[in-house]
């Protein structure tokens, strides 16, 4: 029984979204999206004039997000889900107070 608990040794760490072992490769691209711009939109925040990037990124972020999060499939797709959701949201939030969407 011991070789349950422990991965075997030709046996490599992958990491995967598909943790079900069906590919999902829409909800895949979502996930990574919103990963990718709440973390372009949180980002932007820390530089002088990127409020226009930081609030047109975290906006986009965002609605990807809550879509992505509406039709994703397995717990590692929510999870990437959370935390581009969490940095969109951030993002959009400091970019709007620090001059919002227009230059």
């Amino acid at each position: 029984m011991p070789h349950i608990l422990q991965p075997s040794e030709n046996e490599r760490f992958r990491p995967t979204l598909n943790t079900d072992g069906r590919p999902h490769p829409v909800e895949n691209i979502l996930a990574v999206a919103t990963l990718s711009l709440g973390l372009v939109a949180f980002v932007a925040t820390f530089f002088p004039g990127g409020h226009v990037v930081a609030s047109w990124a975290g906006a986009l972020g965002f609605g990807t997000g809550l879509y992505s999060q509406y039709i994703s499939a397995t717990t590692a797709q929510r999870a990437l889900n959370i935390v581009g959701l969490v940095a969109a949201f951030v993002g959009v939030a400091l970019g709007i107070a620090r001059g919002g969407f227009l230059p």
